[in-house]
């Protein structure tokens, strides 16, 4: 391979111990000896050009995220109330303020709600049916960001490792568990993530050009793309996105002693950039609530996040940890063998850039007290990259005690078969047979993919685990969420109702069930209130329906006799609410009275 067919953005290389040469670099990585079949096969066309990689990419983050997309009903709670604040600017045209039903919602900025608004007009605008109540249309912008999330993912890798090697990068990404999860949630997550590897991929090629043999001068593109992305991270999630950058700038300025590169950021004017971007919104909201906002998005939300397990998601540090081995599934199967190379090539500048995007905010997430598995995402293309890198020069350990890790791969496709009947035979008093051949092949790509690791070498079985996952979103995402409709109690009390002739009905519910899903499905007046006020709602008109629980019921009946209510049994509605973990029973009740 000649130094013309090179495509250098950043060359390094490090020889480790005389026998091993860990690379991370841009040259085109040598294609195998043997000669490619069945999936590689895949990665060697995807060598041809960058359109060839990113087709790849997008058809490969189709098959991981569409599954489930469009059936799975309203998830609670924090998709349900995302949802339901933008339903509400809709239907109210304000799009300042956020609000869920008549409390302010101020722990987010503005930028999800937007994208989430837009999605919908435009689902209205095509002629999709209820489409403010149609959840698949608020999860668009989760979609775009993590399929556009996984091709950044390839940019950004494109300024440490080869073109091949950037593709599988990206690939861990799409196949990794935690983004299929956001990628059909309507929240920040997924959108953060397509901002975050945007602006460190940007920071990324300013910081190795001052580390090339041959030094270009850097251009306005990669400042404008990072303070760009920043300005739409702070908008989407407030200030996190600029730990990820500012901590990430801190250490590589301290480990090197320098600090000077920094202004290839253009500092000053980036940040009138980002300050222009942001602050209309923020000045209208500061203009509409005064300092509500910012009590309640900095103080009320983030430092007590810091200070303590906020809504019970506590944990000790170790958490995320603990957690990645099951969140990055396929590719933290590799993780173990990698650490170790990983390790020894941190002074080479594209090591060292990730280790210091990847690690101290890393520390800062185990070290806040309240931890959820999402929050740790815009760190794992730094995860993808430094794996691929040290994975395509064969750089993992040979460790035979380590290599036993790989059973991973066939085990946690295991434990999903398994939890699958399980959860068929506890919520659906089924077998849910028709998940089992999808399962099943799971199981089995799981198999050879462990099986074969000495064989075939990591890169093959590590496509096969990702094949794995892909059998695993159809089982989980398309066959086992939907046909479990008790996990989705909502839904199941929307269709009774909407099954009726009211175009309009009006609906309460007691306190023991009060979930988000249940106001965006049947509206924002939606009322919680207990079984002697359900009773007096009921009195208003004939489209009015209460759903009463078994505490309730002998208030709601005393009061209704009180009263001389006349109201029917709807529907009795037996199901599982997972956002608390414990099961629902309801009993719907229609108002008899003239409206």
């Amino acid at each position: 391979m000649t130094e013309q067919r090179l495509e250098p953005i950043v060359r390094q290389k490090l020889r480790i111990s005389g026998h091993h040469r860990v690379s991370f670099s841009t040259d085109e990585a040598r294609p195998s000896i043997a000669p490619a079949r069945g999936l590689a096969a895949a990665l060697d066309y995807a060598m041809g050009s960058h359109r060839r990689a990113a087709a790849l990419l997008v058809a490969f983050s189709l098959l991981a995220f569409v599954p489930g997309f469009f059936q799975i009903p309203p998830v609670d709670r924090d998709e349900a109330r995302f949802a339901q604040a933008t339903k509400q600017m809709l239907e109210t045209h304000e799009y300042v303020d956020i609000r869920f039903q008549n409390e302010v919602r101020y722990k987010k900025p503005v930028g999800i709600y937007w994208l989430q608004a837009a999605a919908v007009k435009a689902g209205e605008a095509l002629g999709v049916p209820e489409a403010r109540t149609t959840i698949w249309l608020y999860r668009l912008p989760s979609l775009i960001g993590a399929i556009c999330a996984v091709l950044l993912t390839y940019w950004a890798a494109l300024a440490f490792v080869a073109r091949r090697t950037a593709v599988v990068a990206a690939l861990m990404m799409a196949s990794s568990i935690l983004l299929g999860v956001e990628a059909r949630l309507a929240k920040t997550d997924a959108m953060l993530l397509l901002t975050s590897v945007a602006a460190m991929g940007a920071m990324a090629r300013i910081y190795l050009a001052g580390h090339r043999t041959a030094k270009n001068k850097i251009g306005w593109a990669e400042p404008a793309i990072l303070w760009t992305a920043l300005a739409g991270g702070v908008l989407l999630k407030g200030p996190v996105i600029l730990m990820f950058v500012g901590l990430t700038a801190i250490v590589l300025s301290i480990v090197d002693r320098s600090a000077r590169w920094l202004w290839s950021l253009r500092p000053v004017i980036g940040l009138g950039w980002l300050i222009l971007l942001v602050s209309p919104w923020f000045v209208a909201i500061v203009a509409k609530s005064g300092s509500s906002f910012f009590v309640e998005a900095l103080g009320h939300d983030m430092l007590d996040k810091v200070a303590s397990g906020q809504e019970a998601h506590g944990a000790p540090p170790g958490f995320y940890f603990l957690l990645f081995w099951v969140t990055f599934w396929p590719g933290s199967v590799l993780a173990g063998l990698a650490a170790m190379m990983v390790w020894k090539t941190r002074r080479e500048p594209g090591a060292r850039f990730l280790l210091a995007w990847l690690l101290p905010s890393w520390l800062v997430f185990e070290a806040v007290m309240t931890k959820l598995p999402h929050y740790v995402l815009p760190l794992y293309p730094a995860i993808a990259i430094l794996i691929a890198g040290i994975l395509e020069p064969g750089g993992l350990s040979k460790a035979r005690w380590m290599m036993r890790g790989t059973v991973g791969w066939f085990l946690f496709p295991g434990a999903i078969a398994i939890a699958t009947l399980v959860a068929f035979i506890v919520f659906g008093r089924d077998l849910g047979l028709i998940a089992w051949p999808f399962s099943a092949l799971a199981v089995i790509f799981g198999l050879f993919a462990w099986w074969l690791y000495e064989v075939d070498g990591a890169e093959r079985s590590l496509l096969r685990g990702m094949v794995a996952s892909l059998l695993i979103a159809v089982t989980v995402y398309a066959i086992t969420f939907p046909m479990l409709s008790a996990l989705f109690p909502s839904a199941m009390i929307a269709e009774e109702i909407h099954g009726t002739e009211c175009k309009q009905p009006r609906v309460a519910s007691t306190f023991a069930y009060q979930e988000p899903s249940l106001v965006f499905l049947l509206g924002t007046d939606t009322r919680f209130t207990d079984g002697v006020g359900a009773a007096d709602f009921l009195r208003l008109g004939s489209c009015y329906f209460a759903l009463i629980d078994p505490r309730s019921e002998r208030s709601f009946v005393q009061r209704a006799e009180l009263v001389g209510l006349r109201y029917s049994l709807l529907q009795r509605v037996e199901g599982y609410n997972i956002s608390i973990g414990k099961p629902v029973s309801l009993t719907v009740f229609r108002s008899q009275a003239s409206p």
